[in-house]
């Protein structure tokens, strides 16, 4: 890791600019791939529980941040009571592309237009280094969960379900 990636998405920008280790894999992306997730830890060749999705939900009608491995799905209701909520929903794609300023299927955690309260899913624990968007399909980051967690001051909790 450590690796010097060309400048380029305002994710590797903001790593860049943070001074911290991190690697860059890029793949080709299938525009067509409704599942970004899952293909792309099949074309880094990567497990899929250490490849991590972006997504943004709703909870109490404020904007969070939800980071989940790519083989399961957020739990909703687990994310509502890690930040003190009652109810959460998904947010609408389009929603989530302004927001963020990327397209779904490549939305990072990092770079984002404004930092949203993040909650990432505790499985983290378990890796050296795990992967996230790099701001673009095609593209992820692979790094160290502790740098997820301090760089997004992003809460560590179980939200992820099968």
């Amino acid at each position: 890791m450590g690796r010097k990636p060309p400048a380029g998405t305002p994710a590797l920008l903001t790593l860049q600019r943070a001074g911290v280790a991190f690697e860059v894999h890029e793949f080709d992306a299938d525009p067509t791939e409704r599942h970004y997730g899952l293909a792309a830890a099949e074309a880094i060749g990567a497990d899929a529980a250490r490849v991590f999705k972006t997504l943004i939900a709703m909870v109490d009608g404020r904007a969070h941040c939800a980071i989940v491995p790519v083989d399961r799905q957020l739990a909703l209701k687990a994310l509502a009571v890690a930040v003190g909520g009652k109810r959460a929903e998904m947010g609408e794609p389009a929603n989530a592309e302004r927001m963020t300023g990327y397209v779904v299927g490549g939305i990072s955690p990092f770079g984002q237009k404004k930092l949203l309260p993040t909650v990432i899913d505790s499985s983290i624990a378990g890796f050296a280094t795990i992967y996230v968007s790099g701001g673009r399909r095609g593209l992820d980051i692979e790094l160290e969960p502790t740098v997820l967690v301090e760089l997004l001051a992003a809460i560590v909790a179980p939200i992820g379900t099968a």
